[in-house]
């Protein structure tokens, strides 16, 4: 199967080789993929996802093997991913315009939605198909064929996905993937992004690199859609009930090894509340996160992506203790090797320390005490970006209140995890731009043509003296309403 796609799609290759066989597969051969009605587009999708479901199996040992995620949370990716194609199979027949009453009688205007071209998709390695499927499920629901640049650390989703799309009857040139190495990923993206046939760019990865992407960007005025980083806030108010309150930050802190762009970085936890919830979060952790091999059954919490990431994590629990946080359980490397950190809880934390203003991506829970609402928001807003923020109350009133005032494109309430097909998916300050999923996911990559059309009068005139069966010519148009 690689070799089958490594022939037809460029595969592991030099740079000019591969802009070469993108360029001519998304500007010749897959040209006339916009000449494709919406329910045929529609159909072709949907079989996509059918056999996303027919191989789920083996797309989740996939995405195990590169990235070391537990399998059990490598199936749910999978059917998250499928789901997207599903959703955009539905929206591609939902592609509507709109028809403008003007000041002249005699005139009207149409709004046409028409694809905007090829887009780039540049993905991470953390989500390595869903972040393929939420983004070229809505390119091609609108009309748009694609050049995806997988995570150098996990090109074997994307290349599975050109496979199978392959054998779903999306045609050549439509669905195009350039795996590149570490070393050549910074060129290939580059390249890419400033290619002037590209008129979309659409990226998930750290605010760093997405300002060199917007960058790049700018010189041609590219359409851009940025899903960037996050430090998100995770508060729990004295009227939040202990254990749904502990469940929730299971779920947002240590899925994927906390290797989320929406995994809780700062818990915010009130004064009267703050040791039960501490006791009662570090026995949880200790019952229900296990380490180990990702294909173990039983096994929670896989490696992280590579040393580094585990070196990040570990200057972050070094820096916390050095300034006097309290480590209530892990705290160091797990003994199975050297890509493993055990699931850490820090207490006595304050703004201070690096893990309060740097994201982890990775298993470190840091809890800083604070005493009031209005200290909480303060708090949780003290930062340049705001994608998710989660918090825990049963006052109806504060609900409302903390929910407007977080800083957040996201926000989930007396819950831990918070995305879906149906809901936008965004962040709001230098986490991003544009929204990905939902109805408005595919309205990223359309562009909007205005259409003004005069002599209508006429027009009616003439159908009338050629028509039958009327007795008076129309006089005017149809009223304004």
């Amino acid at each position: 199967m690689a070799d089958t796609f490594a022939e037809q799609r460029g595969g592991p290759c030099g740079l000019s080789k591969g802009k070469e066989l993108y360029q001519r597969r998304s500007y010749g051969e897959g040209e006339e993929w916009v000449e494709h009605v919406g329910p045929e587009r529609s159909s072709l999708l949907r079989k996509w996802y059918n056999l996303m479901i027919q191989n789920k199996d083996d797309l989740a040992r996939i995405i195990t093997a590169e990235s070391g995620k537990p399998l059990k949370e490598a199936h749910g990716e999978i059917l998250y991913s499928a789901f997207f194609l599903e959703w955009f199979s539905e929206e591609a027949r939902r592609v509507y315009g709109d028809i403008i009453y003007t000041p002249a009688k005699d005139k009207r205007a149409l709004v046409l939605k028409q694809p905007v071209g090829v887009a780039a998709v540049i993905t991470p390695w953390n989500f390595p198909s869903a972040m393929i499927t939420r983004k070229v499920g809505a390119a091609l629901a609108a009309g748009c064929t694609v050049v995806v640049k997988p995570a150098e650390d996990t090109p074997f989703s994307a290349l599975a996905l050109a496979e199978l799309a392959s054998q779903a009857g999306i045609p050549p040139g439509v669905y195009n993937v350039i795996p590149c190495s570490r070393k050549n990923a910074k060129e290939v993206g580059e390249a890419i992004c400033t290619d002037p046939l590209v008129s979309k760019i659409s990226f998930t990865g750290s605010t760093t690199t997405g300002k060199i992407l917007l960058h790049h960007a700018a010189n041609s005025v590219k359409r851009v859609s940025m899903e960037l980083g996050g430090l998100a806030p995770f508060i729990v108010f004295d009227s939040a009930n202990v254990d749904q309150a502990v469940a929730g930050a299971l779920a947002s802190k240590f899925r994927n090894t906390g290797q989320t762009c929406v995994c809780s970085n700062r818990f915010l936890v009130q004064r009267g509340i703050h040791d039960a919830f501490v006791k009662a979060f570090a026995e949880a952790m200790k019952k229900n996160l296990h380490v180990g091999n990702g294909f173990e059954e039983g096994t929670t919490q896989g490696p992280l992506i590579n040393e580094k990431a585990v070196e990040k994590v570990e200057k972050q629990v070094n820096d916390a203790v050095s300034k006097g946080a309290t480590i209530v359980t892990g705290g160091k490397r797990h003994h199975l090797g050297k890509n493993f950190f055990e699931p850490t809880l820090l207490s006595n934390v304050t703004q201070d320390m690096l893990c309060t203003h740097e994201e982890t991506f990775g298993p470190l829970a840091p809890v800083i005490k604070f005493d009031t609402e209005e200290e909480a928001i303060a708090i949780a807003n003290a930062t340049d970006v705001g994608l998710a923020g989660y918090f825990y109350s049963q006052d109806p009133a504060q609900i409302w209140r903390v929910a407007e005032q977080l800083e957040v494109g996201m926000v989930g309430v007396n819950e831990g995890l918070i995305s879906s097909v149906e809901c936008p998916f965004g962040g709001v300050k230098q986490s991003g731009l544009g929204r990905e999923g939902s109805k408005y996911g595919i309205d990223e990559y359309l562009e909007l043509k205005t259409w003004a059309q005069g002599t209508l009068k006429e027009t009616l005139d003439c159908d009338w003296q050629a028509g039958e069966g009327h007795s008076t010519p129309p006089r005017h148009l149809p009223a304004r309403h």
